[in-house]
């Protein structure tokens, strides 16, 4: 009574998993393929082969103008971060357009990308805000130049020497050879001492009442120009400072390199000291003169 359906159906599945029928069912998707494939090629061959000529020689001609550009600001003389930042930053800009032009040869609609780049654009922003402000900064220091390589200034409470300027960070380097790195928003908008290659160095020693103030203040002036210690302003002020209880107070001020600030100081003061001693000139120390005075009793 129910073997006829049966045997159609056994007969039915033979049929699917007859191995010619799965060879033949193979061999027509890649006939599809192969058609779909010819069809796209033979629709849009011309617009491949244009958009990929387009992007090559936007791509070379993107390498030429960096390059130019790069020369360009060589020639200027303009700081060489700035000068790599413009060359690429231009290189950038001229293969993000030349990549549009490609996609729209192809008929590809450029306005979802353009949506989805804005998109993440501003997530970014927002997520590296402290990192674009410390590039913005740095970008506006190499712009307005308020100081160089090998310049001495002093930010945020610490001086060095410019060893670097980078878009996020300027490295310093003080004299005990120890590297400052100051994140560059932390200089644009602050108060900024820059001294140029220099630093004040300021010196005092004391001389005895006993003695002219004004020959010892020759005398001094004569030994700091004898050690070369003056740096390239050549400023150099000795005179009296201070008229103390136990001394005159003589002060120097000179302005000395800063990697040798403190070598400078101490040799300095070593011959301060070796010319004072020659010309037999004294250097007191802290006194005070005690009177004591007696006074008669009522009963004598």
């Amino acid at each position: 009574m129910f073997e006829a359906p049966i045997t159609n159906d056994i007969e039915k599945i033979s049929e699917v998993i007859n191995p010619a029928n799965l060879l033949k069912a193979e061999i027509d998707q890649v006939t599809n393929l192969y058609n779909v494939m010819i069809d796209f090629f033979t629709n849009y061959s011309f617009q491949l082969i244009g958009a990929l000529v387009i992007f090559i020689i936007g791509y070379i001609l993107a390498g030429k103008i960096s390059n130019f550009v790069l020369r360009l600001c060589q020639r200027h003389q303009l700081d060489i971060t700035l000068s790599q930042f413009l060359a690429n930053t231009t290189k950038m800009l001229i293969v993000i357009m030349i990549t549009i032009v490609s996609l729209s040869k192809l008929g590809i609609s450029v306005t979802p990308f353009i949506a989805a780049i804005g998109a993440i654009s501003l997530g970014a922003g927002l997520a590296l805000q402290g990192l674009l402000a410390n590039y913005a900064a740095g970008f506006n220091i190499i712009i307005i130049r308020p100081f160089v390589v090998g310049d001495t200034i002093s930010v945020q409470g610490v001086t060095g020497v410019v060893e670097e300027v980078l878009l996020a960070y300027t490295v310093l380097k003080n004299e005990d050879d120890v590297t400052i790195t100051i994140p560059n928003k932390h200089i644009v908008g602050e108060i900024l001492h820059n001294s140029k290659n220099d630093s004040l160095l300021e010196l005092t020693v004391g001389i005895s009442y006993n003695h002219n103030p004004l020959d010892v203040t020759k005398l001094l002036e004569k030994t700091i120009l004898s050690l070369g210690i003056v740096g390239e302003s050549g400023k150099l002020q000795v005179g009296i400072d201070e008229f103390s209880d136990s001394a005159i107070t003589i002060a120097i001020r000179l302005w000395t390199p800063t990697v040798s600030l403190y070598a400078t100081k101490y040799k300095a003061y070593a011959a301060i000291y070796t010319a004072l001693n020659e010309a037999n000139i004294t250097i007191p120390f802290p006194q005070r003169d005690v009177h004591i005075h007696q006074v008669a009793s009522n009963e004598s």
